[in-house]
């Protein structure tokens, strides 16, 4: 299993995270969800480059000209709320790909536990494609793992499988590695030390999904 982690090197999405997690920043909700969308549009190219490709002939106005282009079959699969602007910039560069939405959510028994439960799942066969399924917050891979298992169990196996966050904390890294198929590749522009009792990254960046679209009842 493949683990990038943009953090390592430095490049724009640092910029892209500084202002997704500077408290102050965070009142423009738009902004947000624009910083969201421009590190799932760097994500979906770096993706791409793991694709597999074919020769394919383009007619231009003057004539003829051979290209390489992607013939991979691709699901973008995205966990509901959060992870709409996240999506959004990965399909604005995997425009052909096919879409999947699935909504997990947290239901807590006391203050410090809590069961994830699976509620909707709208998709395309998973069967031999390769699968992108991102949500902005890695906290304890346990949401993650769980819709994983559910689309399979009613879509198909995917042939490649490409789990996005913006953040991950370091025991949902180790999660990861131990629940899903050794062909799983594990994208994310930051990586945190610290989950607190409650489940969240420290220090993170807050509550992906109301910063992006307003607090829920």
């Amino acid at each position: 299993m493949k683990i990038i982690n943009f953090a390592e090197q430095n490049s724009i999405i640092n910029q892209f995270m500084s202002e997704l997690r500077d408290v102050n920043v965070q009142q423009d909700r738009m902004r947000f969800r624009r910083n969201l969308e421009r590190i799932g549009e760097i994500m979906s190219y770096e993706i791409s480059r793991t694709l597999n490709y074919t020769t394919q002939e383009v007619t231009t106005p003057l004539g003829c000209k051979e290209m390489s282009l992607p013939s991979d079959k691709v699901v973008l699969a995205t966990i509901l709320r959060a992870g709409l602007g996240f999506h959004q910039g990965f399909l604005s560069y995997l425009d052909n790909a096919e879409n999947a939405f699935i909504s997990a959510y947290r239901k807590y028994t006391d203050e410090t536990h809590f069961d994830i439960h699976v509620e909707y799942i709208a998709s395309p066969s998973l069967e031999g494609k390769v699968m992108i399924l991102a949500d902005p917050m890695l906290a304890t891979g346990s949401s993650m793992e769980l819709c994983y298992r559910a689309l399979k169990e009613s879509k198909g196996t995917p042939a490649v499988t490409h789990i996005a966050a913006v953040i991950a904390s370091t025991q949902a890294i180790e999660f990861v590695k131990q629940h899903f198929p050794e062909n799983t590749v594990v994208w994310v522009a930051a990586v945190d030390d610290v989950l607190n009792a409650h489940g969240y990254i420290v220090p993170g960046l807050g509550d992906a999904g109301d910063l992006a679209y307003g607090e829920k009842e």
